[in-house]
């Protein structure tokens, strides 16, 4: 679509012929010969003059048209393009998976009705609450001993699921570090300048390594407004290192404004990522923007031509009217009537 930034550019259309109208006109002093047969040179001559008609529409037909064209570009005629729409995340969601080796637990049934160990069945189910996260930035940090960035916040859905299903149990160490792995996000957060931060953490276990308590990481991210949902799988009955904590895990919920869940098989993980599909709603803001193509070159470049035109007709019209007379066009005297005659 065409538009002009500046339209009122336009309304000085009439100036020249109101500056005509107003200005007084400036006085020319010409040269002239004075003969006594001035009039009879000028009849003889009168078929040669040139037309007026032409000479006027010359002189005002092609500087107006320039004049035109000069503010058809100084109003910055411009081409609208499409609209481009672009999708604003809300909310930075970073995931806490736990890596250690309890995860190797084989106590849970795929949708395919084979047993698979502990995070097989959360890659399957996560993977699909992934793809359900439109507008959402993901992160996700595995931990063991220690933790680790394996995704960076990313609208990349598909890249969040991929960096997801290629971990591994036990490449971040056999242990369990989870408070630690909450003071990393923590971290990660610091850059993020989306209103909702939100931690989804999944353990089957007890901390066991973190040099950070895990309520005392809670509280730092209550601080910087962020929520946690905890997700607890495996058996409450396991001992020792494998223990799970779900008093840990249900405080730093509580401590965050967040969820705490349990998970003892498959369909209950389903369910729980479902749960936190409906309290953590997808929110997305779309931006749109038409791209302007500037016009005011063409306007200005058919100016610039009509004026060299114009050029070209003056020194043409000169040229041709400088020419010595032939001839046959030559200005004779009627030896018998004693007037001027031309020649034909």
């Amino acid at each position: 679509m065409l538009t002009f930034a500046h339209l009122w550019i336009i309304a000085l259309l009439p100036l020249p012929w109101l500056l005509r109208r107003i200005l007084p006109v400036r006085k020319l002093t010409k040269v002239a010969v004075r003969v006594p047969f001035g009039s009879r040179l000028r009849a003889a001559m009168a078929d040669r003059a040139v037309s007026k008609v032409t000479h006027k529409t010359r002189r005002q037909l092609i500087p107006g048209l320039i004049w035109l064209l000069i503010l058809v570009s100084l109003a910055h005629p411009q081409w609208l393009e499409e609209p481009i729409s672009k999708e604003l995340p809300t909310r930075d969601l970073l995931l806490l998976v736990d890596l250690s080796g309890s995860m190797r637990q084989e106590d849970f049934t795929n949708t395919a009705g084979k047993t698979v160990d502990r995070l097989t069945a959360v890659k399957e189910v996560l993977g699909d609450f992934l793809m359900r996260r439109k507008g959402d930035r993901i992160g996700l940090v595995v931990f063991g001993d220690s933790p680790f960035l394996q995704s960076p916040f990313s609208t990349d859905l598909n890249l969040s699921a991929q960096l997801l299903d290629e971990t591994a149990i036990g490449m971040a160490g056999g242990r369990t570090a989870f408070g630690d792995a909450i003071g990393l996000g923590i971290t990660l957060f610091e850059q993020s300048e989306t209103p909702e931060k939100t931690i989804i953490a999944l353990t089957d276990g007890n901390d066991t390594k973190s040099q950070v308590p895990p309520i005392e990481a809670a509280r730092i991210a209550k601080e910087q407004h962020i929520r946690i949902h905890t997700v607890a799988i495996g058996d409450p009955a396991t001992a020792g290192e494998e223990k799970l904590d779900e008093a840990t895990l249900r405080e730093v919920a509580e401590t965050t404004t967040g969820s705490y869940f349990f998970a003892a098989d498959h369909q209950q993980l389903t369910g729980i990522y479902e749960e936190l599909d409906r309290i953590e709603t997808g929110k997305v803001n779309t931006i749109s923007h038409r791209p302007r193509r500037d016009l005011f070159y063409w306007p200005l470049l058919t100016a610039v031509l009509l004026s060299l035109f114009e050029k070209v007709l003056w020194i043409v019209g000169n040229s041709s009217g400088s020419r010595p007379l032939k001839a046959s066009g030559l200005i004779r005297v009627n030896p018998i009537t004693g007037k001027l005659e031309l020649d034909t």
